[in-house]
């Protein structure tokens, strides 16, 4: 299985400018790797750092020190080490992330909220709102509702419009983190089966999820982050 992700050595910490300079650890050591097809559950207590260490995937972190590899398309970038604007297209063409909050313009309708990651790809305007369409009523929001902005949405509503926009493009590395938070049991079964289609075309995924059947469901294999603790 070849590697879609890997990180090697990767550490964080955060210096408080207002506390005289204080630095705070947060992770140290981090190595795994994640194929194409296989999903890594990151597991830990809360504030372990495993939000961190998507966040350094991202590269909305920088890293203190290792190194970030994303392999695609007989390339490889180190998040760690790459300039912004690169970051930016890994974003665009490689790189898929659910946040555990959905941000959009105010006025946006859902529907286009959505649509927006397609927008500028090869997919047309609207087969890309088709696509989001689709989405949007496989995760139960009605389509009454898709004109209407998602801040005025519930709790609930608003994540399931963001794991829509998630998962609507095709990217071969997709982070999730707490996808399924704010969900009842029906839905949490369709993002469970949301991401095994991701699986089986081969995107590599890394999640963090705290419902135990959930990481059961989707988990290949978990990594335990309390071992990258800079105390351990």
């Amino acid at each position: 299985m070849s590697a879609v992700l890997e990180l090697r050595d990767a550490a964080k910490s955060f210096t408080m400018h207002l506390q005289g300079g204080l630095c705070l650890p947060v992770v140290a050591g981090v190595d795994f790797s994640v194929g194409a097809g296989q999903c890594v559950v990151l597991a830990g207590p809360s504030g372990a750092g495993k939000s961190s260490i998507l966040k350094m995937i991202f590269g909305n972190y920088r890293c203190d020190r290792g190194q970030v590899l994303v392999h695609h398309g007989g390339t490889t970038v180190d998040v760690a080490a790459a300039e912004p604007r690169r970051i930016l297209r890994l974003r665009q063409t490689v790189m898929g992330y659910v946040s555990q909050f959905l941000r959009a313009v105010p006025r946006v309708p859902a529907l286009d909220v959505v649509a927006e990651p397609l927008i500028g790809e090869p997919a047309a305007r609207e087969e890309a709102r088709l696509k989001a369409a689709a989405l949007l009523q496989r995760l139960g929001i009605p389509e009454r509702l898709w004109q209407v902005p998602p801040v005025t949405f519930s709790g609930g509503e608003q994540q399931r419009v963001n794991i829509a926009r998630g998962f609507l493009p095709e990217r071969p590395l997709l982070l999730l983190d707490e996808p399924t938070a704010s969900l009842d049991a029906a839905n949490r079964a369709t993002v469970v089966e949301l991401i095994a289609e991701k699986k089986r075309r081969g995107v590599a995924i890394v999640a963090i999820v705290h419902d135990d059947e959930v990481r059961r469901a989707i988990a290949d294999s978990v990594v335990d982050v309390t071992r990258f603790s800079p105390a351990a």
